[in-house]
């Protein structure tokens, strides 16, 4: 089933195709994938706003052109046909090669995902993935590697630190639980975009959420209690009948 999303162009599976920086256009990256239609959808959002990319769903094809192309960075399936995704990834590492690596996963593969962040990947995303986001994270992490400030995120005076994990507002530092963190991170990629409670859920926690639980708006009441607490402007914002944002208001 096919969405629109606000620029008129089609998406599956959560896909939703937005502008990228000028940095991301001058990528070549290699995206390894199974499920056809989310590789097509994928690379055709990408390539619309002319990302170079090279897509392919078998692992023994992708360990090829791993090692004998350029990439700026890799997005990697942990469940593909041949070598796998962390098989790849272990290669990789064992060559010292440091190509940027993020991983797609199911919600299902929490063990998965540790293996890869402890075998060198840079990020993941669970599968369904907006490429907003993953445009997002793969700016990041190439970035990283060119050893400028890209790990840092910030609105207005609220600072994240990616790699150290530390959250600051007016040049005080706030102590977030891990789920406070991934929470904040989440809004803080896209100020000012509001996000849905279901949409924050399978993106945050990872898998399906019941509607009646009150979880996200739990964490969302902690997280003003911490970075709102004692400043006049609130940055949280709550977008009656819709969602949540960080600041644009």
């Amino acid at each position: 089933m096919l969405e629109h999303n606000a620029y008129g162009r089609p998406g599956i599976f959560g896909l939703v195709v937005f502008g990228l920086p000028a940095i991301i256009r001058r990528m070549r990256i290699l995206l390894v994938e199974d499920q056809a239609k989310l590789l097509s959808f994928a690379k055709k959002g990408l390539e619309e706003q002319g990302i170079q990319v090279d897509a392919v769903s078998d692992g023994d094809e992708a360990w090829e052109m791993a090692t004998t192309v350029p990439y700026d960075a890799l997005v990697l399936d942990i469940m593909v046909p041949g070598r796998d995704g962390l098989s790849i990834l272990r290669g990789l590492r064992e060559k010292r090669n440091s190509v940027p690596v993020i991983l797609l996963t199911a919600r299902s593969t929490l063990p998965e995902k540790i293996e890869g962040l402890n075998l060198g990947a840079d990020d993941y995303m669970t599968k369904p993935f907006f490429v907003e986001e993953l445009a997002a994270r793969l700016r990041t992490v190439v970035r990283r590697k060119a050893g400028d400030s890209s790990h840092l995120l910030k609105v207005e005076d609220l600072c994240m630190n990616l790699l150290e994990r530390k959250v600051s507002r007016g040049g005080s530092e706030i102590e977030l639980s891990s789920r406070e963190f991934e929470l904040l991170e989440h809004l803080m990629r896209s100020p000012g975009r509001v996000f849905g409670r279901m949409q924050i859920y399978e993106h945050v926690w990872g898998y399906n959420m019941d509607p009646e639980t009150n979880l996200v708006e739990v964490y969302i009441q902690r997280l003003r209690s911490k970075i709102d607490k004692d400043h006049d402007k609130k940055l949280i914002r709550t977008v009656r009948g819709v969602g949540y944002a960080l600041g644009g208001g």
